[in-house]
């Protein structure tokens, strides 16, 4: 077979998932320990990231294979990365993702619980947003997980007042272990590398967490409220049972 560019690609990405697999296991059933504890005393797990790291966030919940205790944060402005020109563009982003006190802003509009969770998708752990967000979790007496490259975020300073990356604020921290540039992948003809994969490393984390909290809520004599697929069962029983995770996640909310 012809050793194409895909296929290299598809390989590192197989490594890199194998990698988190092998080494991260111990950390993603901690996260979800966290999360189950947090959704069996009526709390919420919120999810949040910037750029791409929203992605990952907003595959946690609702989407078929998911459960009612997870709450998406998905803050537009730098969430839209489309754009690049225009309302909510890529300069208004490179602008707002840095900018320190945004992340408090963004929790005001939250009603959030010392029961809850925090889970944060960063791959570089050090913009301003972030560990604002991070912080004040954590001042709320709420659990902090972080999915982030530890070689990257180990190897740039914070751009935060608090020096702090967002590995040394969370309660547990699950390493994707992408390298510092992300992309990796050589072309000839191309002097910049191809290939990142951080977003699909961050959105396995991302299911592994869910999926595992789940089992172990179960374990617990715990029935988590599951989205399934409408374009797999009957139609209106499909949607007839993901209105009941959605009132799920109503009651959960309305009580605050």
């Amino acid at each position: 077979m012809t050793d194409t560019v895909d296929l290299r690609y598809l390989d590192r990405l197989l490594e890199r998932l194998q990698w988190i697999r092998d080494n991260q296991h111990t950390q993603i059933s901690q996260a979800a320990e966290i999360c189950a504890d947090s959704i069996a005393s009526d709390g919420l797990v919120f999810s949040f990231g910037t750029g791409h790291g929203s992605f990952a966030a907003l595959e946690m919940f609702p989407r078929t294979g998911t459960i009612a205790g997870f709450r998406p944060i998905v803050e537009l402005p730098i969430a839209l990365m489309h754009h690049i020109f225009g309302d909510m563009g890529t300069h208004q982003y490179r602008f707002l993702h840095k900018q320190e006190g945004y992340g408090h802003a963004i929790l005001r509009a939250h009603r959030l619980d010392p029961r809850d969770t925090m889970v944060l998708f960063s791959h570089s752990g050090m913009n301003a947003v972030i560990l604002d967000i991070a912080l004040e979790c954590k001042e709320r007496g709420m659990k902090v997980i972080g999915v982030s490259s530890l070689p990257h975020s180990k190897a740039v300073e914070s751009r935060h007042s608090s020096g702090k990356r967002l590995f040394e604020v969370a309660d547990v921290t699950i390493d994707t272990n992408v390298p510092l540039a992300d992309a990796s992948l050589e072309v000839d003809g191309l002097e910049a590398k191809l290939g990142p994969t951080s977003t699909p490393l961050a959105v396995a984390a991302a299911h592994a967490i869910v999926t595992r909290t789940a089992e172990i809520l179960i374990s617990r004599g715990y029935q988590p409220k599951v989205m399934i697929s409408p374009n797999t069962a009957d139609y209106e029983t499909a949607n007839a049972n993901n209105d009941q995770v959605y009132e799920e996640l109503w009651r959960r909310l309305s009580s605050r």
